[in-house]
This record gives C-alpha cells, structure tokens and sequence, in this order.
C-alpha cells in the first residue's frame, strides 16, 4: 500500500526541514520525503495549503483501563488521541488495579493488542497500589514493558523511599515521572489559595505545595544521577526551580498542559467543573510565566493530562467534582491557537514540544519524518477554525474546558504505522 501526501509544507525539526515537499508511504514506513515525487500510489492526499508534522507524542494520558472503562477505554482513548493528531500516548498507571507489577503490565498489554488505534506504551507505578509505602519491582516492570515510572495522581511522600526510588530507577536507566503535590500543603483545598478561593468561599491550594515537592524531587534525582520529568508544571516557582536545576546540570526535564496556558484561576469563578483539576488553574501570572517557559525552552514538553470522568463525576457541586479534563482532541488546536496565535512558538518548535522532544525523553523512535521511520504522520490545515462541541467528542467522557470555544488549526488526517484516518468534523 502506497500513500503519496502531496504539496504540503513539512515541518520536520529532527531533520531541519520547513520546506514544500512530498512524503511517499509504504505500508507503515516512510519512503521517501522529497519535492514533486513521481510515481503511482494507492491513495494520494493533496496536502496544498496545509501543514505536514510528525504525529504528536503525549507523554501523559490517563486510559483509564483496566477498572474504569466506564471513563474510557484504550479503543476510545486511542481513537481520541488519532483525531487530535496524537499517533503516540504514554498511558499513566492510575489504573485498577494500578499497573505495578509484571502480571498487570500483561493485562494492559493485552488490552492494547486487542484494541488500540494508536501507539500506546506504559508506564508503571514506582510503589505498590500507588500507595507511596514498597516500591514496585522496577527490573521487572522495565523488562515486561514499561518504558517509565509514575505514582501520577500522587507523589511519594516519605523521602527516604522516593530517594531509594531514584536509586532503583539510575540502576535500571528507567525514567521518573513525578506528581509533584505535597497533600498536607494542598490541605484539601480545590482551587488555587488566593483572591478567587476567598471569593468564592473554596479551600485553597497553595503553590508551595507544588514547588516544594518540585524542589525535593529534583534534589533526590540530582543526588542519585537519576533522570526526572515534572508532570504538569503550573506556577512561576517550580519553573525557577527547574531553571536552576538545568543551569547545574540535573538531568530535569518538565511538561506543562494547554489548560495552564490558556487558562486562569478566573475561569472557575462561573463554579464549573470542568475547570477543576490538578494542579488547579493559578493566577493570571502563573499562566504567563508557563507561556513564557514554553517560548524560551524551559519547558520541554506540551502533554494533554488526558483525565477523563463521568457526568455524574463532574456534573456536580464544584467542591464533590473529581478534578480533571480530557484534552487528547484538543491539545494542537489549543496550542495552534495559543501559541502560535500569539507568537510564542513557531511550527518547528511546536513540534519539539509535541512529538520530537516527549519521544526522546522517553527513548522513543518516534517524532520525525525520516526515510525508514514509521508512517506516523498528521496534515493539518492551519486556518480552519472549529468550536469544540463535546457531542463531537470520540473520548467517552466530555470534561473538556474549552467546550464552546473556537480553536484553530484543524487535523484533516492522521497517519499512525501508516494506516490513514480522515477526520471531517
């Protein structure tokens, strides 16, 4: 099977290419990338007037299988993911039972065999059951699979075991993943501390409970020689503190999510819960100050945070609602419209964030368009503008926050191992 995408512009940072070219597919490999490729082929895609990218890699999606597949299953997820533009996700291990152990690394292995539309690669937990009290068996999990390690939805507390963690993870070369919280300064609070929460009457979260366990967990990877990724970077601290880290050579690197540049603690003065999550939204300066990481390269990675939940899960009071959003399907268009709306990215730094940089941090061949590289390839088309609907959703649950608002940059086709899928609403 031929597919010939013709007369795009290509955005290839991993071979510097920003040019109007050709990409020739075979079967599930990329042949040939050149200008006006001759020749016939089994399907052809005029892609004039359109961007050509490698398929995104997000580095942090909750699947929710096995145990809640009333949120989402790896078909839907994985569907979800195709429609956004996304062809690789990391799936997170807040699962039941959670993925931490060789036997439950099977369970969702099988599971994707059976149903994935998408690449979908693991990550395991770093305790037992998620519960920050034995570590799980890191050899075993890497060798079943697992291509990193998160407690995501916790973090370790007890600083001794998240130090013998990083120790474990540098013997096995294995990647950490950390939900930076410390619960006992979030103090059960649901929006960030500050003018809304005294507004609105909610408990407040604090940024230190954030930064601070940015801070221990960065020091515990810089004493072992471990590698370390921040999930979901919200305020202004954590960034200095990543900033410091990089400029002393600590192998640190961070992700943020398009509900934290876009957003502010000002969206949840309407009390909807779809703009409840965690890390909450924080101010008006935090919001800049992830804009600005983005721009200048401190931050490496844009990940959606995929967290699905019911409507009866989030269709309730603020305070009850379980905190999350979905985002797979919306990532690009917000970051398009964000981004590189306002001048803060341009398309190959866009695909550093998206594709090239979360594929490298996790050792991933994924990413670029090179000849030999698998056909996982997006064609966008820059300038089309759509309202996010959430009956348009192929996600299960509909806890989006931009539902009603008007995205740019729309995917009119995927590309993953070369199977192609066209996408018209």
């Amino acid at each position: 099977m031929k597919t010939l995408i013709k007369g795009g512009r290509v955005v290839d940072p991993a071979n510097k290419i920003d040019a109007l070219m050709d990409i020739l597919v075979e079967d599930s490999k990329i042949s040939k990338v050149a200008k006006n490729i001759q020749g016939a082929a089994d399907k052809i895609i005029d892609a004039s007037g359109k961007i050509v990218l490698p398929g995104l890699v997000d580095m942090h999606v909750h699947l929710r299988e096995p145990g809640r597949e009333d949120k989402e299953t790896i078909c839907s997820g994985s569907k979800a993911a195709l429609a956004g533009g996304v062809t690789s996700v990391l799936a997170m291990p807040n699962t039941s039972p959670a993925i931490d152990s060789k036997e439950n690394i099977k369970i969702i292995k099988t599971a994707i065999q059976k149903s994935a539309k998408a690449n979908c690669f693991i990550c395991a937990a770093i305790t037992k059951g998620r519960l920050g009290e034995e570590l799980s068996d890191f050899a075993s999990l890497k060798k079943e699979g697992a291509i990193a390690l998160s407690d995501d939805g916790s973090s370790v507390d007890k600083d001794a075991l998240m130090l013998e963690a990083f120790k474990q993870a540098k013997k096995e070369d294995i990647l950490v993943i950390c939900h930076s919280e410390d619960k006992k300064l979030a103090a059960g609070g649901v929006v960030n501390l500050g003018f809304t929460s005294t507004r609105l009457g909610l408990r407040g979260i604090s940024t230190e409970s954030e930064y601070k366990r940015v801070e221990r967990d960065i020091r515990l990877a810089k004493e072992t020689g471990a590698r370390v990724h921040i999930a979901h970077v919200s305020c202004q601290e954590s960034l200095e503190i990543i900033a410091r880290a990089k400029k002393n050579k600590v192998r640190v690197t961070c992700e943020s999510a398009p509900h934290y540049f876009t957003f502010n603690e000002e969206a949840v003065l309407g009390y909807d819960p779809n703009f409840k999550m965690n890390p909450p939204l924080r101010s008006k300066e935090d919001m800049l100050a992830i804009r600005k990481g983005l721009a200048d390269g401190l931050i490496d990675v844009i990940a959606s945070d995929h967290a699905p939940h019911t409507e009866n899960e989030k269709d309730i009071e603020f305070e009850r609602a379980e905190c999350g959003v979905i985002g797979l399907e919306t990532e690009l268009a917000a970051a398009i419209t964000e981004l590189i709306g306002n001048n803060l990215l341009d398309w190959s730094k866009l695909v550093l964030k998206m594709s090239l940089n979360p594929s490298r941090i996790l050792g991933l061949n994924k990413g670029t368009l090179s000849v030999g590289a698998d056909a996982d390839i997006i064609v966008v088309d820059p300038e089309r503008e759509w309202v996010v609907k959430k009956e348009n959703f192929y996600s299960k649950s509909k806890n989006s926050s931009f539902i009603g608002r008007s995205l740019k940059g729309f995917v009119e086709y995927t590309l993953c191992q070369g199977k192609v899928h066209k996408w018209n609403s």
